[in-house]
């Protein structure tokens, strides 16, 4: 009796275990991901605020290898690109997932055309990928060649400048390239010379997710949120208010619209976030309805169950 009360218990731990287990390698993937910020972003600043905030370590938590790249502040996203690949490259990685937020996602398909050998999958959270009509507006506010033009790009430099030193980054800075990049136009360009790749250029869709570049398969993914004000404590949300007035009545996140957010297999467009929310910012002031940290933890997933 002794002996079945012991096997008894010994089953029971394994099958309680069980699940533990599972769960602690959820978000193993087989490829390391690389966080990639949007524009006047940053991986840290001074090793205590995160732009991706407390996503790092929910990943980590259950398997996966995380690292969070620096690229400039404020630049092209084909300069970015350039950036995000020579860090790539130096991660000593047979090939990464990236997940990129805001322009994040064109520099990471920049990086794609550079070095398709290495990227395994890009997943575009929030990305201009079709631009940005405050871009737009703010170019039109911003003639080329002004005087305003002028001081806006020094002030954007000066401020990338402050976040090299309070990060340990040395990437160049410039703000009217950025802000040219980001506009409606300025992306059309960049998807034209990237052939648009898993991107939709007739329609307000994604494309499949299986892209290839130079005879290399890479997955692409997107999700985004159609939401503004989402927390009455986020000081960010009254900011993203104004900036969405640029849009109409077109859905979007407060920077960029749901449309010009899609590229590859669309996972979703119907998140209660907006553009800060979807980075957990600000420190977590977000909607009751959607928690963006599970966002990345699922796609985490959904790589490991690919094979990537």
């Amino acid at each position: 009796m002794r002996k079945l009360i012991t096997l008894a218990v010994v089953l029971g731990c394994v099958v309680l275990a069980a699940p533990t287990l599972s769960y602690a390698n959820y978000t193993k993937t087989k490829h390391p991901i690389v966080l990639v910020h949007g524009v006047t972003g940053f991986n840290t600043i001074g090793g205590l605020i995160n732009y991706f905030h407390n996503i790092p370590w929910n990943l980590e938590r259950s398997g996966a290898r995380v690292y969070s790249a620096s690229v400039s502040f404020v630049n092209s996203s084909e300069q970015r690109g350039q950036q995000l690949a020579n860090y790539i490259n130096g991660l000593g990685q047979s090939r990464v997932n990236i997940m990129a937020h805001s322009q994040g996602a064109p520099t990471a398909r920049v990086t794609a055309s550079l070095i398709p050998h290495k990227v395994a999958s890009i997943t575009s959270i929030n990305g201009a990928n079709k631009g940005s009509k405050v871009a737009d507006v703010a170019r039109g506010i911003i003639p080329p060649g002004s005087y305003v033009e002028g001081g806006a790009g020094a002030i954007a430099g000066a401020l990338g400048d402050l976040v090299n030193a309070l990060s340990g980054s040395n990437n160049p800075q410039d703000g009217i390239a950025a802000l040219e990049t980001l506009t409606t136009n300025g992306t059309a360009q960049l998807n034209n010379a990237l052939g648009w790749k898993g991107i939709n250029r007739w329609s307000c869709a994604g494309t499949n997710e299986n892209v290839s570049i130079n005879g290399n398969q890479i997955k692409f993914f997107s999700w985004t949120g159609r939401a503004i004000w989402t927390n009455w404590t986020d000081i960010t949300d009254p900011f993203l208010g104004v900036t969405s007035l640029a849009f109409g009545n077109e859905p979007n996140d407060g920077l960029v619209g749901v449309c010009a957010s899609m590229m590859g297999k669309v996972i979703g467009t119907h998140y209660e976030m907006n553009h800060v929310d979807a980075i957990n910012h600000l420190f977590g002031a977000r909607s009751w309805w959607t928690n963006p940290v599970s966002l990345y933890r699922s796609q985490a997933n959904r790589l490991k169950n690919l094979g990537l």
